[in-house]
């Protein structure tokens, strides 16, 4: 492979008109197909194999145009200054607002507070139920704006109205803290190249990488049925990995200069050694991203499959645009360890020959590999600790910042009413194959009534057929509460019972019950998803490193680094710590997707740095050196780009703490901190210390195995067998590779 990569890389450096003519028109072909496709509806939401999912299907075939998971609105108002709702004037704003509410094409229908018995008992509280024809992530924009002005008037009228439910989606908003990300990564780049010049190239490859995909998405949108949550992600992983992948092939760039190769010989070279390293570990961040169909949500399998797609264009772009820009750069791109005028180059430097940091510290590492190992360990350890109270659920309008509408609404509600107010729970019975259906519905409710933690059960609403019915279930606690999973846990178990009784079936659904049966299949799926993909980049590894306990050994620290960034995310979000300076307002239990997201987006991007800093290992134990020398010399050419590259992740991700969505900061927090602890204490500590102490047997392949495997040669020895013999490029033009 790295020969093949070598001469992609002159023929890019040599081509270099054509290359970028062609990326350029790959952009521009994609702009316009985004520009005009269809405008995409919002993605459909459905969870195969749910319970919850199951009624949804069974009340759209027995209730036509009940719309059953079609959005809901609650408009909840308080009377001002201890009033009732019951009084006159606040009645008749109140009877305004339903008749403006009702007037609207994607509206099913209204419930009037005072026909329909929500008022609370005290008086001071009353909310107006409207159910829309089409799902929250369908409606239209006009259809939203219609909601908010019927509220505002109804404010202008004295009463204090919010508006709750999932009709009102707020757009996330993460303020000038990604910005300041990016910003960030810009003057890393800057610092790590001593060059504007030479940091301008990954975060223009990047964004051109980036915009390919993310205007491939929005081009294919209509048709695939993708959502703004799918390029959300692209965006975020595709411009990370962009920038990592780039700053790799850049840096070895500078670094066979460096050693006196000329440009084109230290592009081609760049591109076979660095580049092979890019090419895997752009494999592993690819079937981390695919594996997430293994969940078997297609919102999340499209996720996964639109961000893989923005990974393999970044990987195509460092392989070529990148060498074609170098040659563009020409001179101006200087070699390692020179800075341009502008950031000071040209200067004597204080204590010339020093050893770089990276090297004064593997050297460390190899003289006492016990303790680091031990202190990393301990550490990592003690950061995991929390995670095993993780609690994992959806979050609701309660973990909605103080701001806006939703959570008040969400307070007012609980106020008046209570907390399990928020989260009804919809009972569905379907008494089709039973002899007594009537008798049935009484029995399911009369059973419900009975059980702990519920506050009112509302009588069966049966269907004109009479072999369907709803019953309406208010619990006691909270939506996301433990206590109310129990009870739709609960009620299931009564549901057995009565369809051995009555030959009646009893399913639960609704949003909180939607939540819990998302969250358990998430929990099921997260097991066999870490075995696959663990698996898979395990078998990739061994062909990369031709080792078996190096890629052992890598996989154990990535399941460390995860284990202590859960751990944090907990003390954080659940725990509370240092809920202040992350603006958290609210502690709950963990998004249920956060562990299996961490997993596949984390595991990819750590082998990244596992690949980039190893390679550079192997290359130099095949090329003769001691084990210890090996680490040290990795160290040497890879720690400080490594590190570059991590804080610059941790500084993208970072951004996104700074949404106003739970959801988005929780993730931006976690992923941010887990590449922190992967980067810093497992690839920086553990590794080198687990290879010192491994020592020759690092390397270690059985002859059967060595024999059957592909030899892919990332660490570039077939460049210098090559360059032994005198071999030529494809055009015969020069010497594969100058002595």
């Amino acid at each position: 492979m790295a020969t093949f990569l070598y001469k992609l890389g002159r023929l890019a450096f040599r081509r270099r008109h054509f290359v970028a003519l062609i990326w350029v028109a790959l952009l521009t072909l994609a702009g316009v197909g985004a520009a005009s496709a269809p405008a995409a509806g919002n993605t459909s939401f459905s969870i195969p194999g749910t319970e919850a999912q199951k009624a949804f299907d069974l009340l759209e075939a027995r209730f036509p145009g009940m719309s059953a998971d079609g959005a809901t609105a609650r408009v909840v108002f308080k009377a001002p200054g201890g009033g009732k709702m019951t009084d006159a004037g606040h009645k008749r704003a109140v009877e305004k607002t339903v008749e403006e509410l009702a007037d609207g094409s994607e509206v099913a229908s209204v419930a009037d507070p005072y026909t329909g018995h929500a008022v609370s008992k005290d008086g001071t509280v009353a909310y107006a139920s409207v159910k829309y024809k089409v799902s929250g992530m369908e409606l239209q924009d006009s259809t939203r704006d219609a909601l908010k002005e019927a509220a505002q008037h109804a404010r202008d009228a004295g009463l204090t109205v919010e508006v709750g439910g999932d009709a009102l989606n707020a757009t996330p908003e993460t303020g000038s803290s990604e910005i300041i990300g990016i910003a960030i990564a810009a003057v890393v780049l800057v610092i790590t190249f001593g060059s504007l010049l030479a940091a301008g190239l990954p975060l223009l490859t990047a964004i051109i990488g980036v915009g390919i995909g993310v205007s491939s998405i929005t081009a294919l949108a209509s048709a695939l049925d993708l959502g703004s949550t799918t390029s959300t992600l692209a965006t975020m992983i595709g411009l990370a990995v962009g920038i990592d992948y780039a700053l790799f092939i850049v840096s070895r760039y500078r670094a066979e200069l460096a050693e006196g190769r000329e440009r084109e010989e230290a592009a081609g070279r760049a591109v076979g050694t660095a580049g092979s390293a890019v090419v895997f570990a752009g494999l592993t961040v690819v079937i981390a991203l695919v594996g997430l169909s293994v969940v078997n949500i297609p919102m999340l399998t499209k996720m996964g499959v639109a961000a893989a797609g923005t990974v393999a264009i970044a990987v195509l772009i460092a392989l070529t645009m990148i060498p074609a820009l170098l040659g563009y750069a020409g001179r101006k791109v200087k070699p390692a360890g020179q800075k341009s005028r502008l950031l000071g180059g040209g200067r004597t430097p204080k204590r010339p020959g020093r050893p770089n940091m990276g090297t004064r510290w593997a050297s460390f590492v190899v003289r006492r590999p016990v303790a680091v190992l031990l202190l990393g360990v301990v550490g990592l350890g003690a950061a995991a600790v929390p995670a095993a109270s993780l609690e994992l659920g959806l979050p609701d309008d309660g973990s909605q910042p103080v701001s806006t509408t939703q959570r008040r609404a969400y307070d007012l509600l609980s106020e008046g009413f209570g907390p399990g107010f928020n989260g009804p729970l919809m009972v569905v019975v379907d008494a089709k194959d039973s002899p007594a259906p009537k008798a049935a519905f009484a029995e399911v409710r009369a059973r419900i009534k009975g059980l702990d933690d519920v506050v009112t059960v509302t009588p069966a609403a049966p269907n004109k057929a009479g072999d369907t019915a709803t019953i309406t279930v208010v619990p006691r606690s909270k939506p996301s509460s433990a206590t109310t999973e129990d009870l739709v846990h609960a009620i299931r178990d009564k549901g057995a019972d009565i369809a051995r009784e009555t030959g009646s079936t009893v399913l639960v659904t609704g949003s909180t019950a939607m939540n819990i049966d998302v969250s358990q299949k998430l929990n099921d799926a997260l097991l066999p998803y870490l075995a696959l993909v663990v698996g898979l980049a395990f078998l990739l590894l061994i062909v990369v490193f031709r080792s078996v306990l190096v890629p052992l050994k890598a996989a154990l620290g990535f399941l460390l680094s995860v284990l202590a960034a859960l751990g944090a995310v907990v003390a954080v979000f659940q725990w509370g710590w240092l809920s202040g300076l992350m603006n958290v307002e609210q502690t709950g239990p963990v998004m249920s997707m956060m562990p299996i997201f961490m997993v596949g987006v984390v595991f990819g991007l750590a082998m990244d740095y596992e690949v980039f800093l190893v390679t550079r290992m192997r290359e130099a134990y095949v090329h003769g050196e001691t084990p210890g020398q090996a680490v040290v010399t990795g160290f040497r050419h890879g720690a400080r780009v490594v590190t570059a590259a991590a804080v610059i992740m941790i500084a993208v991700f970072s951004g996104f703490i700074g949404s106003s969505e739970s959801m988005v900061k929780m993730i931006g927090f976690g992923l941010a901190i887990a590449v922190f602890f992967d980067a810093f204490l497992v690839r920086m500590a553990i590794v080198p210390a687990v290879l010192a102490l491994l020592g020759k047997r690092a390397w270690w392949l059985p002859t059967w195995l060595d024999r059957a495997l592909p030899n892919v040669d990332v660490e570039g020895e077939g460049l210098r067998t090559a360059a032994g013999h005198g071999n030529t490029d494809p055009d015969g033009e020069k010497e594969l590779v100058r002595a």
